[in-house]
């Protein structure tokens, strides 16, 4: 059975083996795993008999290469040496490197790894408090002063995130996609639209390096203060796309005040139309309509009817507008 009609039961059980002979090459074989996050990747708790823990991320969806990977960990352990920001720290296996390479037969894939420092603490989740959005506003201009024209040493890659799908393949576009004619008509449409703007933004802004996956979910609140962990979508890009992702998981008006005011009380906000927004929060809307058509998640899968429904909606008025 192909790794993709698994249940997720029956995936993480998958990932068990291989992630025993990764934690041997850390002298940490006989650590307690558990699986606490299966989606885009997967990533298992380890603690160890004398109660030290780790995180173990498995790139099970990921296309990053060795190099974007390797940029990644260089993007981490730069903010962390400033000492301004927690973050999930890399560690070093037997050899020294800090990519772990393990065949995993289900998928038939050399699966890439990373053993991470533990971060204390409960993500902060889809339902922030407004105080809790000031503080991701706050982090993340903080994450840009930090980054502000900082390059990547030799051997370290990132994609510059002027394309439309942020150089993953293209499954509503592309010789894979089963969309209806219209469907495609739609997203062309919205593509086009969307290029133009990014297209504007990138000729008259700076690019850096920016997380570009800024929300809820991938930062941890401990004692009142955050941490941020999962780099795996970090690329070359423009804080107005960090800002927008991170609006994109909002609910509300007010959320959405509180981190931006969060932002101001670091740095001045990128400057941005209301038309340049919607355009960047309706890209990352096709973004995830994209990864439910290429994740091997089961639970993700099943949502593709009624996200695909509501995304041709939000296109719909977008071009009319």
């Amino acid at each position: 059975m192909n790794f993709v009609d698994l249940s997720v039961e029956q995936q993480i059980s998958s990932l068990l083996e291989p992630a025993r002979k990764v934690l041997a090459e850390y002298g940490l074989a006989s650590a307690t795993l558990e699986n606490i996050n299966h989606e885009y990747n997967s990533t298992f708790s380890v603690t160890t008999h004398d109660g030290a823990k780790y995180a173990l991320r498995m790139n099970i969806n990921s296309g990053r290469t060795e190099s974007n990977v390797a940029a990644e960990l260089f993007f981490v352990g730069f903010i962390a040496g400033t000492g301004k920001f927690k973050v999930a720290e890399p560690v070093a296996n037997r050899f020294g490197s800090y990519v772990t390479k393990v065949h995993h037969r289900e998928s038939d894939r050399d699966l890439l790894c990373v053993l991470f420092s533990w971060l204390e603490g409960d993500d902060v989740g889809d339902e922030p408090e407004l105080e809790d959005v000031f503080k991701i506003g706050s982090l993340m201009a903080q994450l840009h002063q930090a980054t502000e024209g900082l390059a990547l040493p030799q051997g370290c890659e990132l994609p510059v995130l002027d394309e439309f799908m942020w150089h993953v393949e293209d499954l509503l576009l592309g010789p894979k996609s089963v969309l209806t004619h219209e469907e495609k008509s739609l997203i062309f449409g919205a593509r086009q639209a969307i290029e133009a703007i990014v297209g504007e933004l990138y000729a008259s802004s700076e690019k850096q390096l920016i997380h570009a996956d800024l929300h809820g979910w991938n930062i941890k609140l401990h004692e009142g203060s955050l941490s941020v962990f999962d780099f795996d979508d970090s690329g070359i890009g423009l804080p107005i796309q960090d800002l927008a992702t991170a609006i994109y998981y909002l609910d509300t008006e007010e959320q959405e005040i509180s981190l931006k005011r969060g932002y101001e009380s670091v740095r001045p906000l990128p400057s941005f139309s209301d038309r340049e927004m919607k355009a960047l929060l309706l890209q990352r809307r096709i973004h995830l309509l994209n990864y439910i058509y290429e994740t091997q998640n089961p639970e993700h899968r099943v949502l593709l009817p009624k996200y695909q429904s509501e995304t041709m909606r939000r296109i719909k008025l977008f071009l009319a507008d």
